[in-house]
């Protein structure tokens, strides 16, 4: 597949509500692409798809990843498959430990057996890098070995991937798979950014911040994620410690809070404390970032300064 002619490029898009994928639709639109979204709406958001509706080539179907008969249809006449939909509720998958089974692996053995039975052979799937648990090597490389999975989600995303490793061996499927870090920007509705800037909203003068701030993350702005994913379809990495990131949103917002950490140096089960991605192989392909963390930081703080309905329905 080439990414220079996009006749008949037909987009189906799981998740099509959410954050990344809403994002996505848009920037398949823009580049030409025909894109069917399916969302259940669980936690996506209809505002989030509102600029979609008014485009001609856009239809959106409210369904459920579970259903298979009803996946089945609605990708019909679809020719990629952008497979986004997902339960990322990390902190909390402990409380519910069927929902990522069936709404991480089940959910993408479903995609792939719609794909299979409409003949469509490309997969673009939105893994995580939490499958590298604490990783031993940090910048962890992509043929890192996967340790003992820290939480369901990323053993869940994991299981996904194998699914679809498999579906390519037998039965010639072509697949494209990312392991994101956490992702950042317009239409952010959860993670850290979003729980520290409600909380300062509420009272300015303290921020209980799970762990002791020292954890190191990786962040990335949407639409660099975005041309990440263009990027690899057509043919030096950043962390910040929460700290950081908390220096970054308040100093933004012009507050003074005084910090109450809990949880030790992780936090929560199945967080790890140190997340740090080799981007190597993508950057070999042209890509790069445009925005550091903080720059990425600041601009979700501003979106989620000018809708702050969006506190209201997450």
């Amino acid at each position: 597949m080439t990414m220079d002619n996009f006749t008949n490029r037909k987009a189906f898009v799981t998740g099509a509500a959410g954050f990344i994928g809403s994002n996505l639709v848009d920037r398949l639109l823009a580049a030409g692409f025909s894109v069917v979204g399916y969302d259940n709406f669980s936690t996506g958001l209809r505002e989030f798809v509102a600029g979609a509706l008014a485009h001609p080539e856009y239809r959106l179907v409210e369904g459920d990843v579970l259903d298979l008969p009803q996946l089945a249809t609605a990708m019909g006449g679809s020719n990629i498959v952008f497979h986004l939909q997902a339960n990322a509720d990390v902190r909390f998958g402990l409380e519910h430990p069927r929902k990522d089974l069936e709404q991480n692996a089940i959910a993408t053995f479903n995609v792939l057996e719609a794909m299979r039975g409409n003949g469509i052979k490309d997969i673009v799937f939105s893994s995580t890098g939490s499958i590298y648990g604490d990783a031993d090597v940090v910048p962890t490389p992509e043929t890192a070995p996967f340790p003992v999975q820290t939480s369901l989600y990323g053993a869940s995303k994991l299981a996904g991937e194998g699914l679809i490793m498999a579906y390519c061996e037998g039965f010639n499927f072509r697949s494209w798979i990312f392991r994101f870090v956490s992702i950042l920007g317009e239409r952010y509705t959860h993670g850290h950014v979003f729980d520290f800037y409600r909380q300062l909203l509420a009272d300015p003068t303290r921020l209980a911040v799970l762990g002791d701030g020292t954890q190191r993350k990786s962040y990335l702005y949407v639409n660099d994620c975005i041309d990440a994913i263009f990027c690899a379809l057509t043919q030096a990495p950043e962390y910040c410690q929460v700290n950081d990131s908390i220096g970054w949103i308040t100093g933004h917002l012009g507050y003074s809070p005084q910090l109450a950490y809990s949880g030790g140096s992780r936090g929560w089960i199945g967080d790890n404390k140190f997340i740090f991605l080799d981007t190597a192989r993508i950057r070999a392909l042209g890509w790069q970032p445009k925005l550091t963390i903080r720059e990425g930081i600041v601009r979700t703080v501003d979106w989620l300064t000018q809708n702050r309905w969006v506190m209201d329905r997450s």
